[in-house]
Formats: structure tokens, sequence, C-alpha cells
């Protein structure tokens, strides 16, 4: 069982909650049960905004992107085949709609955010300092050059740890042009940093 999943059973467990199970909630939740739906759609949330957040880097499309989605699976719900995990199979409905987010964009729109730096630590000198912001804008900036289904492929893979095909799912198209989409991925990233090795 996923750490955060256990973290969740855990939490609903401590106030006086415990949740159900995935499989459970999704056969009552495709009969029209609202309460399974909601307690899904709370369970899976944090993850798929983090997950639209990242591809999208901006916080209010990310939230639209989400939303839009969990109205999808709603809606299909009953097509659901349980031939994947209820949790795959909404990380496969994010990544279509940041997907087609990104496609709508004008190109030069930026798809990662670049994580805020954290308060200087008093024990890395101004310099130190300076190089490592210096290596992170470097970094962001070689994560909004790759083009969007290549950097939704490194997202799943590298940040979330999915399988080849959950990706594949996920963005449409085949396990052999996933890893060709990482390994490009992973190159260009390692070309835009090697000043910083």
């Amino acid at each position: 069982m996923p750490v955060r999943e256990r973290q969740g059973r855990r939490a609903g467990a401590a106030e006086g909650r415990s949740w159900p199970d995935e499989a459970l909630l999704v056969v009552r939740a495709s009969e029209g049960d609202t309460d399974a739906f909601e307690t899904l759609v709370r369970r899976y949330t944090p993850g798929l905004l983090r997950l639209a957040t990242r591809l999208l880097a901006d916080r209010g499309d990310a939230e639209d992107a989400v939303q839009d989605a969990f109205v999808s699976a709603w809606r299909r719900l009953p097509q659901f085949r349980n031939e994947s995990q209820f949790r795959t199979w909404m990380f496969r409905i994010v990544t279509n709609k940041c997907l087609n987010q990104l496609r709508a964009r004008h190109p030069t729109t930026p798809l990662d955010a670049v994580p805020e730096p954290t308060a200087p630590d008093h024990a890395v000198s101004p310099a130190r300092a300076a190089e490592n912001a210096a290596a992170v804008s470097d970094l962001g900036g070689a994560l909004r050059r790759l083009p969007p289904e290549q950097h939704a492929c490194w997202v799943l893979r590298t940040v979330y740890g999915l399988s080849y095909d959950d990706i594949a799912a996920a963005v449409g198209i085949n396990s052999e042009a996933v890893r060709g989409k990482i390994y490009r991925a992973r190159r260009a990233l390692t070309e835009a940093m090697v000043a910083w090795r």
C-alpha cells in the first residue's frame, strides 16, 4: 500500500472515520452514490493537484484541470472497468486535461514552475546561494523548453514513479514512445545542466 494511502487511512482513523476500500468506493460511486465519489475526490485531489500544478505551472489552471477531470470521471464512471486503479485512471484524465491546456497556450507560457528559493541558510555563503539559485533557474528553463508530452512523461516517471504502461495510458501513446520521450527529456536536461557539474 502506498505511503500516502497508509497516511490517509491513519488520518481518517484519527478523525474517527476509516477509508473504505477504493474498489468498493468506485463501485458505489458508479451506481450513483455521491458520498462515495466525494470520498474519492477528497482522497485523490491533493496528489492530482500537485501533478497538474507541476504540468501547468499555475495553481488556478491546475485547480480547473482537476475539477474538470473529476467532472469527466463522474460522467464516465459507469464505463470504468477496473482494468487499472482509479488513481491511475484519474492521472490519465488530469494529464490529458493539462496537455490540452498546454497545447492551447502560446508557446512562451512556462511549462513548469520554478520553486521559490528557500530562506538562505546562514552557513551557506552568499556566492554559493547565488550559484544554487542560478542552477535552479537553469533547470526551470530547461523544463519549460521540453515539449508538453515529453514534460508530462518525465514528471509522471520521475516525480510520481508511474510505470511506462501507466504513463502510456495517461498520455495516450504506447510504452515505447514513453521510453523515447523520457530518454530525450533526460538527455535535454542533462545537456542543459552540464555547466553545473
